[in-house]
């Protein structure tokens, strides 16, 4: 059973990359997103939360079986949380805007700007969890907020 929940938390290995790994394994989150995008909205949201909650106790025993606070190898937190970065926001599914959104994403939760660095400071799963839904919620208002922009101006063309 260790070995299931462990492939999980590393994202079937790719949180095992020399290089970025937390780019790495958000990269299955991108296709987890645009299948998502494509149910209703409360799907969408059932799904994402019961992911997020599932993930929280998986997170927590690899942190424990690998002894260091939200290492880096554990990557289910990035692959889990970025649906969030675009829940609801049937533009996102053009891939310029899934890749934006991803960008947006690795970028807040790689620099970890406030209120980010504050919801890592929870202990355990929870904690590994959280920081990664603050910053895809982060995301979710930039990519709101240009889709927005992008829908007005393409009718005003």
């Amino acid at each position: 059973m260790e070995a299931v929940w462990m492939a999980l938390a590393t994202g079937f290995g790719l949180g095992l990359s020399p290089w970025a790994s937390g780019t790495v394994g958000t990269l299955l989150g991108v296709p987890l997103a645009w299948w998502l995008l494509g149910r209703a909205r409360r799907v969408q949201l059932g799904i994402t939360l019961a992911l997020l909650l599932a993930a929280v106790p998986v997170c927590h025993l690899a942190e424990a079986q690998l002894g260091a606070r939200d290492d880096g190898r554990i990557v289910l937190d990035e692959i889990v949380a970025f649906p969030v970065a675009v829940l609801g926001l049937a533009g996102a599914r053009a891939p310029w805007a899934m890749a934006s959104a991803f960008v947006v994403y690795r970028v807040f939760d790689s620099t970890k700007p406030p209120p980010v660095t504050l919801a890592e400071a929870v202990p355990g799963g929870a904690g590994i969890v959280l920081d990664d839904i603050v910053a895809a919620a982060m995301t979710w208002l930039v990519m709101a907020g240009g889709l927005a922009l992008w829908r007005r101006r393409q009718s005003s063309s």
